[in-house]
């Protein structure tokens, strides 16, 4: 009996309600998860003698198990597969790789005085959101603008709960000292208020409470808030006009969604517009890989996209769409939003004028952002085509891994492992490594290591293309090993670094190609100095050192700040954990106030003074000693 009738007799004793299936490699590594109302129904489609997509038939033949999960309905079904992908990030499904969260201007609203921040989690709290913003930068740029113009604070709660006297923001007429009670709640609150209509976009409302403000302190003969009022009308307005507005009648939040695709991947334009005005837009790119083929019905990974977008952004009142997605599945995916929101949303296809407007304007920004984006993909291909014939590769090196061994004056040695997927980094597949068995310094004991430990996770996927930071010897060190854990069918290459000549007669440095060295070859492979190849393992060699060190860095930093605490009676190891995670190094421990350790949890006020003291001293020992 051939792999596909075992499954299709398997099936058959599956149930037909609703739940999330799981589809498993020969590794026992998840590479699908889809939702379905009926498991048994749906897994059947999988199996037809029709099927022609070739992402589902790439991913037939890599189905060695099934599992499910029940759930008691759809909008179930839906809410788990999200979070099974973001926990397991299979293979076969769509990824939101990009990101880096979107940024959001925080108001924490539930503080006697609330202030604004930078969030990329947006949480159930007591807490304002406002956004999404295209840009951290913005966020930044916008929060400082309100906190000038309204005076809010822009200090840490452990800072502001441990003011004297006003700071340096306020002499300079910046913020209103609520620390220090130079400014009552009430009229603290007075100004926020004004900050969120701006963030609100009742703009309109805004100017004109600004405006009586600003005429009553004339009348009251109070100049200078006059002044300071008119300055901050100016300024807004000046703000303002930069804005695209689409309807400043409009009190509803909207995200539309337009895409384009073809064989190279899909990218997919969301344009968030809050209150009539367009916040920014944001794309995401998905590979044919984990994307149906252009020729496909977009609806299901579309909607699989959207189920994924919003578990961790801000669920608009209007969600436009560039498809209809049929009576069903649309009113499933509102379903779907309204439980994780909490309020209705409308998905519709536009018809209407203004939404055909705003489909075309996320369209044209699709169209756009498809354009730059596949020209870079391009570029990377013929890169990684480029390594493939240079370093006589069977195929194209989609996935290349790099390992680097780092030891501080023979201590701590550790390694990392950096991962480029298509010729770009794939950061959440990087690994570092501890060496754990070997004593002293030996790279050759501490690689054997790592890659016997790498290779015993069959559930990574393996490289198409080992790199090794060295010339010949390391070169020969690493095919060793592998033929001594029996992965020598693992292409590897060793990349040495530029060599530089003194030239003394013309008073310059130069510096020769990089140099790659392959089994079997005496001299070693170059790339044109401006090649794409070049610039892609050079980069990874680069990015696996930067690793390794940012680790190596990480661990004397632990091992000093231990050292330092640990003659502080009183001090436990837990204590010193949350110091060395609140401060980072012993430096900035020795900055802060004594009220800022206090409030810390198991903290009190006469352990932070022992603390303090001991570093000072502990200071004075060493600069004596280094004197």
């Amino acid at each position: 009996m051939s792999k596909i009738d075992a499954f299709r007799e398997k099936i058959k004793s599956f149930p037909i309600q609703s739940g999330v299936y799981l589809m498993m490699s020969s590794a026992d590594k998840i590479i699908y998860v889809g939702k379905a109302k009926n498991i048994r129904n749906r897994l059947r489609s999988y199996f037809q003698n029709s099927q022609e997509h070739q992402k589902t038939l790439a991913l037939v033949r890599n189905i060695h198990e099934i599992e499910y999960i029940l759930t008691k309905t759809e909008v179930e079904a839906f809410l788990l597969e999200a979070s099974l992908i973001k926990k397991h990030r299979p293979k076969y499904n769509i990824r939101l790789k990009d990101d880096k969260s979107y940024p959001y201007i925080k108001l924490s609203w539930g503080d006697k005085y609330p202030r604004l921040y930078l969030s990329r989690r947006v949480k159930k709290d007591e807490a304002m959101y406002f956004g999404p913003y295209t840009s951290g930068a913005a966020v930044f740029g916008t929060i400082r603008f309100l906190n000038r113009f309204f005076k809010i604070r822009d200090c840490t709660d452990a800072v502001f709960k441990t003011r004297k006297r006003p700071c340096m923001t306020h002499q300079i007429g910046r913020c209103s000292a609520p620390c220090v009670n130079l400014v009552t709640q009430e009229e603290y609150r007075s100004e926020i208020e004004g900050a969120l209509l701006f963030l609100k976009g009742k703009n309109k409302q805004m100017l004109k409470t600004l405006k009586e403000k600003m005429q009553a302190a004339a009348e009251q003969e109070k100049f200078e808030v006059a002044a300071r009022l008119r300055d901050s009308l100016s300024a807004i307005k000046s703000v303002l006009e930069k804005q695209s507005v689409i309807d400043d009648k409009s009190e509803r939040n909207q995200d539309v969604i337009g895409y384009r695709g073809d064989e190279r991947g899909t990218l997919i334009e969301t344009l968030h517009i809050r209150q009539g005005r367009v916040l920014g837009t944001r794309s995401h790119f998905l590979t044919t890989l984990s994307c149906a083929d252009p020729f496909e019905d977009p609806r299901e990974w579309l909607v699989s996209f959207l189920n994924q977008y919003y578990e961790d952004n801000i669920i608009p009142d209007d969600l436009l769409l560039p498809i209809d997605l049929g009576h069903d599945l649309n009113n499933l995916l509102e379903a779907v939003l309204k439980e994780r929101s909490g309020h209705k949303t409308v998905v519709r296809f536009a018809t209407d004028p203004q939404g055909r407007q705003l489909l075309e304007m996320a369209q044209s920004n699709a169209n756009a952002h498809f354009d730059k984006q596949v020209s870079k993909v391009d570029e990377k291909m013929r890169g990684l085509d480029e390594i493939k014939e240079k370093l006589n590769l069977v195929k194209r090196p989609l996935r290349i891994e790099c390992f680097d061994i780092s030891t501080f004056q023979g201590t701590e040695t550790v390694a990392s492992q950096v991962v480029f997927e298509e010729g770009l980094p794939s950061r959440e597949d990087y690994r570092r490594y501890k060496i754990k068995d070997v004593v002293g310094t030996d790279d050759y004991a501490s690689m054997r290591e790592v890659l016997s430990r790498r290779f015993q996770h069959k559930e990574y996927e393996d490289p198409d293309l080992l790199v090794v930071d060295g010339g010949k010897g390391q070169l020969t060190q690493a095919v060793r090993i592998l033929k001594e854990i029996g992965r020598q069918d693992i292409p590897v290459v060793g990349l040495a670094k530029a060599r530089t000549e003194a030239s003394f007669q013309e008073a310059e440095i130069k510096a020769t190609e990089e140099r790659f060295f392959l089994v079997g070859r005496s001299n070693p492979v170059t790339f044109r100095s401006n090649s794409e190849g070049l610039h892609i393992l050079v980069g990874l060699r680069d990015e696996a050192h930067r690793f390794a060190i940012t680790y190596h860095r990480k661990l004397r930093e632990d091992r000093t700040l231990a050292s330092a605490l640990d003659e502080i009676i009183g001090l436990g190891e837990k204590r010193k954990r949350a110091l060395l995670q609140k401060f980072g190094s012993v430096e900035d421990i020795k900055k802060a106030e004594p009220e800022e350790i206090a409030q810390m949890k198991t903290f009190n006020r006469v352990l932070a003074e022992r603390i303090l003291v001991h570093l000072s001293e502990d200071s004075v020992e060493t600069a004596e000693e280094e004197a």
